[in-house]
């Protein structure tokens, strides 16, 4: 299988905060529409789950996740731990 290594292309990204998700879902719909709960943490006090449609479909925010934007302007939330595995700071 041929190895690839990304290109390095900056991208935005911002720690999950009220305000960048796309809406919120009853925790009913989200588990419903197949939310983990046993590994799920609410970023937010409440029985609504935030969420961003992403390329792929509606994506569940988690607590510590970053948002990333694209280089075509699509977002997407990124786990914590791959954010910190997969990006480094230009503003170091």
């Amino acid at each position: 299988m041929a190895k690839y290594i990304k290109k390095p292309i900056p991208i935005e990204a911002v720690e999950y905060r009220v305000g960048l998700e796309d809406g919120f879902d009853d925790i009913e719909v989200a588990v419903n529409n197949g939310l983990n709960t046993d590994a799920y943490k609410s970023p937010i006090n409440g029985e609504k789950v935030p969420y961003i449609l992403t390329l792929e479909g509606k994506h569940y925010i988690s607590i510590g996740d970053y948002i990333i934007t694209g280089v075509n302007g699509e977002r997407y939330p990124c786990k914590q731990d791959i954010f910190y595995k997969t990006y480094v700071s230009l503003n170091q």
